[in-house]
């Protein structure tokens, strides 16, 4: 039992039949964001792992943890912390995809990865709530950031360097 103080926490796998783990963080985020959400997986690729974190997860375990694990990272979430467990720590922290992850805005991330499913700049706006002018400032911020010459090229090098899923 977890105490009214703490936030609730729910357990969801990454990659889901229907709905992928992501997907379940964002929704719980907006519609219930007292509940802290660990992704559980058996996947460590860090665009991944960004991209959830951009949703709103708040851990990260691997399946093959043992279930002390599984209950320290429930502990460690539901006292408001982050959780990342130690075999997907260092695909977080590598020197170069942080520097270049951190630069990138988490608005440009989600703008870059809808770039790369194809949509227009008034498609990703209305994904987004936002101005195809405002998604063409965030494609320019990234194109810059990741020293693109083309829209194509800041794609490229993102997917490339992991960045975006």
């Amino acid at each position: 039992m977890i105490a009214a103080t703490k936030p609730q926490v729910a357990v969801v796998d990454l990659r889901m039949p229907r709905v992928s783990g992501t997907e379940v963080a964002r929704q719980t985020a907006r519609l219930s964001p007292k509940t802290a959400v660990i992704l559980y997986t058996a996947y460590g690729e860090r665009s991944f792992l960004t991209e959830a974190l951009d949703a709103g997860a708040s851990g990260f375990i691997l399946k093959e943890a043992p279930l002390a694990e599984v209950h320290r990272a429930i502990e460690f979430v539901s006292t408001g912390r982050t959780y990342v467990d130690p075999g997907l720590a260092g695909v977080l922290s590598s020197a170069v995809a942080s520097e270049r992850t951190l630069n990138l805005t988490q608005r440009e991330r989600e703008t870059l990865r809808l770039l790369a499913d194809g949509l227009s700049n008034e498609e990703i706006g209305k994904q987004l709530f936002i101005s195809p002018e405002t998604v063409r400032t965030h494609i320019r911020k990234a194109m810059a950031k990741l020293d693109a010459d083309t829209r194509t090229q800041a794609v490229a090098t993102a997917l490339r360097e992991s960045l975006i899923a």
